[in-house]
């Protein structure tokens, strides 16, 4: 029997102790007759009293070791494994350590023609091989209840991602239903950028978005955010500076992000989603001292990194600011998903010659996927983004269990054209338009690991930005295939 059993049974022990010494003593209202009966009829009434006496320390007792029992639960630390997740929590829940790994393998070949031009670099003949996209190791919980935590060191990139190098760091303070951020992290900026990378329809995400993210967001961004999550909105804005681990400026960049998204429909199982998002660099990083350049570049690799050339870039711009908005929009329904986000830049010259003009450009896409087993994509309220499917069949082929396979499809344009054709040189960009046609199957064996193969459709459509005949377009085609491990 449990302690908490026994207080409550000693209380009730003494309750009816008391009912009965009190109908004895109404009982015996008579005088005694002798004084040998008085003194047993006190004797009697001792002995009621020792024992109630005895009952009320037993249950003082229980009770303090009910509660002893209690605070000792509080206490104790509690070691768990969710979804492949190791976490040391204590037992109320005010502190806790989650430890993270990641792995993203790429293995990529390219398909591209022969006796492609001179003046196209490096670019002519892509790197057929493999890459550790990520390789990340790090823990993250809370601590004093509403504070939360991350460390994150990202050991990916083989190269043409960088060496190892701190990936986020921060700390963020809970009161339900602000949120406020600081440390290096990637702001939210975006539908496409909110979602997590581990459950990513395709190996990348979009050029259009890598663009306006680059501007005052991306990974590694330092940052100070503020949130507000309701259960159909989110409202975000931070201001931003430099990427940890950057090389020192002169002076560092300035820069402000924010995103509004809602939940315009909702029913059982579909939702619509909508929002918009913007940043501005009012500051561009000094490059040089003194009166030296402030460049700001947009700029993304065709959607894989297992080459790192960039085949379409504005190259650096002097420019005193710099602006991007984007639109978004998702439905889904059950199995199937379909999501887009449109982005314009602008880049705002300093001190530009007579009749040149500050360059405009924009970027799009449209993509989809279909879960083949039936699992949806899961909405996640904390980001107002998309998530892997949930796995109802963890792979077991003696079980015929074969995990979660999905079908995704996407197009995306990145066009970093402004006036190409202008008469006066320094009013032309001709930082090239890129579209990307991709298409993938994903499969989830269970909610660790995840195995995907794409192929990628390129054309990249650029004239020599130094003015040569000879133009810096190419059509390609690519195959990856990713082997994934997260937890």
């Amino acid at each position: 029997m449990s302690k908490t059993k026994t207080a409550f049974r000693a209380a009730l022990i003494a309750g009816v102790s008391l009912l009965a010494t009190a109908g004895a003593a109404s009982a015996q209202t008579a005088a005694p007759t002798s004084p040998e009966e008085a003194a047993a009829r006190i004797a009697a009434l001792e002995a009621q009293l020792s024992a109630l006496q005895q009952q009320v320390a037993d249950l003082k007792a229980a009770t303090a070791a009910s509660f002893k029992d209690v605070r000792t639960a509080q206490n104790a630390t509690t070691v768990s494994i969710a979804a492949g997740r190791p976490t040391i929590a204590s037992g109320d829940g005010a502190y806790s350590a989650t430890l993270h790994g990641v792995m993203q393998l790429d293995a990529a070949q390219y398909y591209q023609d022969k006796g492609l031009p001179a003046v196209l670099g490096n670019a002519r003949d892509l790197n057929n091989g493999t890459n550790f996209r990520r390789a990340r190791l790090g823990v993250d919980g809370k601590f004093a209840k509403n504070f939360d935590y991350s460390i994150l060191l990202d050991f990916g990139g083989a190269g043409t991602d960088g060496a190892g190098q701190l990936q986020e760091l921060f700390v963020q303070y809970n009161y339900a239903p602000f949120k406020i951020r600081v440390g290096a992290y990637a702001p939210n900026l975006g539908l496409e950028d909110a979602a997590s990378t581990n459950g990513s329809l395709f190996p990348e995400r979009p050029s259009s978005a890598e663009a306006a993210r680059g501007l005052a967001g991306a990974d590694r961004r330092i940052a100070l955010q503020g949130q507000v999550v309701q259960e159909r909105w989110i409202l975000s804005g931070a201001v931003t500076g430099a990427k940890a681990g950057d090389g020192q400026t002169f002076d560092e960049q300035i820069g402000y992000v924010g995103r509004f998204a809602f939940i315009p429909l909702k029913g059982y199982d579909w939702l619509v989603h909508a929002g918009v998002n913007a940043s501005v660099v009012t500051t561009p990083a000094q490059s040089t001292a003194l009166t030296g350049a402030y460049a700001v570049t947009i700029q993304d690799r065709p959607e894989l990194r297992v080459d790192g050339q960039q085949l379409v870039t504005t190259g650096a711009i002097d420019a005193k600011s710099a602006r991007h908005y984007g639109l978004e929009f998702a439905a889904q329904k059950k199995n199937l998903l379909i999501q887009s986000e449109y982005f314009d830049y602008k880049i705002d010259r300093r001190n530009p010659a007579a009749g040149v003009t500050d360059p405009k450009f924009t970027g799009w896409y449209v993509e989809g996927g279909w879960v083949l087993t039936g699992e949806a994509r899961r909405y996640n309220p904390n980001t107002f983004a998309f998530d892997a499917p949930a796995i109802n069949n963890p792979f077991d082929p003696k079980a015929r269990k074969w995990g979660a396979w999905e079908l995704a499809g996407r197009y995306s344009v990145l066009d970093l054209n402004h006036h190409e054709n202008a008469t006066l040189a320094g009013d032309r960009v001709r930082g090239g338009e890129q579209t990307i046609w991709t298409v993938g199957l994903n499969w989830f064996p269970n909610s660790v690991t995840k195995f995907s193969v794409d192929y990628l459709d390129v054309d990249v459509d650029r004239k020599d930005p130094a003015g040569g005949l000879l133009p810096l377009s190419q059509s390609y085609q690519a195959v990856n295939f990713r082997s994934q491990f997260a937890f």
